[in-house]
């Protein structure tokens, strides 16, 4: 018999969740059936979607995420005790999975080889977050070698692997971190060419010394103000790759902020401005993996993360991180 503990969701969230927000509920796991597996959860993830997507569920409902874990029973010839895996099993210590009968949406896959890296990176670099970078990046902005690329959210899980790829792939890059030290980590350790703290700096003035020739490739983390600043200084064809508006997560659902009007930039400089959902190229993620591997093992990329101990520590991870506190992935070691 085997007791798990997990998160619900018991009221959506206004403004930071907070701690009346969720319940921390037992239950007793039922024995495993013919081709199930139980998972001891060993990594969860605390993402920025986790907060965007709140209301579409009904509550209560048990908060997912990525995780990773080991299989501690098994009666699935695939998925042998020992096994390490990827879930969207969400912020629980102990799960029953039927790899068979999951849905899209589950998500269950086998951790990459990560080649004695740490296992935490499943649902960082060599993760969800990874994946996204590398294919909202190349696949929408197609960077050459020689252009200028503008990334916000720069210090984050998926920026700083963004601005990475654009250095490899021989490009300008510029940086938007909301402090000092995060400034500092994006030029002195990652080879940013220039970052910026946009809550200090007057972004266009900054931007436009920094990026005297215009902003050819733009990924956007974060919407708003900052993002308007920076569409206005594209080049013509530009290309604008949308993460996410991690600037609005935490306002009040009926009152979006307002920014600057957009279309006449859009127009004048043709500009091309898209958004994604990484699970679009869901059957392509091992290509995103290997190559980043071979990055971090060769030091072309670093994946730093902001670890988090225990599990009734994960609400404190996923604020804090919304907050801006993390540099790198925000990762709870359960």
């Amino acid at each position: 018999m085997v007791k798990a503990k997990k998160y619900v969701v018991k009221q959506y969230f206004e403004g930071l969740p907070k701690p009346e927000d969720y319940d921390i509920v037992e239950e007793v796991l039922e024995p495993i059936k013919a081709g199930g597996i139980v998972v001891k959860t060993e990594w969860i993830s605390v993402d920025p979607y986790l907060r965007a997507y709140n209301r579409r569920s009904s509550v209560p409902y048990d908060q997912y995420s990525f995780q990773v874990g080991v299989v501690q029973e098994s009666k699935n010839p695939d998925f042998p005790i020992g096994t390490r895996v990827v879930t969207h099993k969400g912020w629980r210590n102990y799960t029953v999975i039927y790899p068979k009968e999951a849905s899209p949406e589950d998500t269950i896959y086998k951790l990459p080889d990560l080649r004695g890296l740490s296992n935490s990176l499943g649902v960082g670099a060599v993760g969800m977050p990874g994946a996204t970078a590398y294919f909202g990046f190349l696949e929408i902005c197609k960077p050459k070698p020689g252009e200028t690329v503008v990334v916000t959210g720069a210090a984050g899980a998926v920026g700083s692997i963004v601005g990475q790829i654009a250095k490899i792939k021989g490009c300008k890059v510029i940086g938007f971190a909301g402090s000092d030290d995060k400034v500092q980590w994006l030029e002195k350790e990652l080879g940013f060419d220039k970052a910026i703290n946009y809550k200090t700096a007057d972004v266009a003035k900054v931007l436009k010394e920094a990026a005297p020739n215009g902003v050819d490739c733009f990924f956007d983390n974060v919407g708003g103000d900052l993002s308007s600043a920076i569409i206005y200084q594209m080049n013509l064809y530009g290309r604008v790759s949308v993460c996410g508006s991690i600037s609005a997560y935490n306002e009040d659902v009926h009152t979006s902020p307002k920014a600057n009007i957009l279309q006449p930039a859009i127009v004048a400089k043709q500009l091309k401005i898209e958004g994604f959902i990484v699970h679009r190229w869901r059957n392509q993620w091992p290509k995103a993996f290997s190559d980043i591997v071979q990055w971090i093992e060769s030091g072309k990329l670093i994946a730093r993360e902001h670890v988090t101990e225990g599990f009734d520590n994960i609400l404190k991870a996923f604020v804090g991180m919304l907050n801006g506190e993390n540099t790198g992935k925000a990762v709870v070691k359960v």
